[in-house]
């Protein structure tokens, strides 16, 4: 049935399991409880008079990193968006655009301070480690009680148990209260009730990040399957891969303002494009440069063949990528690889230039050539890594250089990013 309240009425498109109208969320800044009688006598007497709230009027834009004269700020501002059923929908944006209070509105944490939310079903929350865990109570315990949270029987919850034992891998420690599980042990039993307890609805935040490696993408698998079986899922990470890889749409918000919204791959160019700046040339002075006792890195270009430096560099333009070092190891075979990243965070190549002996103190220089129809359209980063005797690392430095490559125009329709992390031009024929 629909949840129903002051803020969360009744929908009845039957596709539709969430609907957001022009969401605001308004936040007083500074110290909680400062003149607070005053602030809602002066509110009291605008209602009075059919004004409007003075304090929403004058909030501040959420941008952290500036100060504001206003005592108020937005968390979110005029965000509306549709979720249907079986969707999964990715939330990306910067530290503080709004993401996480977006998913306290979701879940009914907090009431949105202008706009309505619409939803449908059951919802399971898991905005931060142990969201419903009673610290006292064990694993086994809190398991029955957040089943029954969720509106199920014990008979339903008891059919689900071993399988969300089996899959957080706590079954030693599942009689022990919670308060001494390790943060990965919590976020691994949190995610495996929410996420077998048959939810309508899921909402995951960035949480994931407190397990390994292993248990991510075994997150990633379940909550793929959780989809493929209706369900619904909102999902916040700052890993682009998973979003990817998980989500059909995407919300970008910035500064708690909708900036885009529609397929994935198209959000996620936008919100790299706006948010992460090309970075094409570096150069240090000695005081600046990064490095330590054995190499310090002087200068880092990425360098386009264009017959005009002000045209874009697409998946025709051959790309060098060149390098000036100083070695100060006095023996040694050093070898530099470079490795490249699209947005995804997948590595497109490492090459390294081999072993050579260099000399101590000596200045080099290394020239990587990318030719022309290889790279796939994106926003790609270029690490550095020094190695000595093909084992031992010297020095890394991430993200050195930033460049966007854009697509060729072609004619006809738009058909999406061309899939594939590299887009190679190859001898491919059809003969009869």
């Amino acid at each position: 049935m629909w949840h129903t309240s002051e803020v969360y009425h009744t929908y009845t498109m039957s596709n539709i399991v969430i609907k957001a109208e022009h969401v605001s969320k308004l936040y007083r800044l500074g110290q909680v409880g400062t003149g607070t009688l005053s602030h809602d006598l002066k509110r009291w007497w605008a209602g009075m008079r059919g004004k409007e709230d003075p304090y929403q009027k004058i909030g501040a834009v959420n941008d952290r990193t500036k100060q504001s004269a206003s005592e108020y700020a937005w968390a979110l501002r005029d965000v509306s968006f549709d979720v249907r059923q079986g969707e999964t929908l990715g939330i990306i944006g910067r530290n503080g655009a709004g993401k996480s209070t977006l998913l306290k509105l979701l879940s009914r944490v907090t009431s949105p301070t202008e706009g309505a939310i619409k939803m449908k079903g059951r919802i399971a929350s898991l905005l931060e480690v142990g969201t419903g865990f009673h610290p006292e109570l064990t694993g086994r315990e809190n398991i029955y009680m957040n089943g029954a949270i969720l509106g199920m029987t014990k008979k339903e919850i008891t059919s689900k148990f071993d399988e969300i034992v089996d899959f957080a891998g706590v079954a030693l420690y599942i009689d022990t209260p919670v308060k001494r599980y390790s943060s990965g042990m919590y976020v691994r039993l949190a995610f495996a009730v929410a996420a077998h307890l048959e939810p309508e609805i899921l909402i995951v935040d960035e949480v994931l990040a407190v397990g390994d490696a292993e248990f991510q993408k075994k997150c990633l698998g379940k909550m793929g399957d959780v989809a493929s079986h209706g369900r619904t899922i909102i999902f916040v990470s700052h890993n682009m891969q998973a979003v990817q890889s998980l989500c059909k749409t995407a919300i970008y918000l910035k500064q708690g303002s909708l900036a885009d919204i529609g397929r994935t791959d198209k959000v996620i160019n936008t919100y790299l494009s706006k948010e992460i700046a090309n970075c094409l040339e570096r150069r240090w002075d000695a005081r600046e440069a990064p490095g330590n006792e054995y190499i310090t890195v002087v200068s880092a270009e990425v360098i386009p063949d264009l017959k005009n430096t002000a045209d874009p560099i697409t998946i025709s333009t051959e790309l060098k990528i060149k390098f000036e070092f100083i070695n100060h190891l006095s023996d040694g075979n050093i070898n530099l690889s470079l490795l490249l990243y699209t947005t995804a965070g997948v590595c497109i190549f490492n090459v390294g230039t081999g072993s050579h002996l260099l000399k101590k103190d000596n200045h080099y220089t290394s020239v990587l050539t990318i030719p022309r129809d290889l790279l796939n359209d994106d926003i790609y980063t270029v690490n550095l890594l020094f190695v000595k005797d093909t084992s031992v690392v010297l020095f890394a430095i991430e993200e050195v250089l930033t460049f966007e490559v854009l697509d060729n125009p072609r004619d006809g329709a738009w058909f999406g990013k061309w899939l594939g992390a590299i887009r190679p031009t190859l001898p491919f024929t059809i003969t009869e």
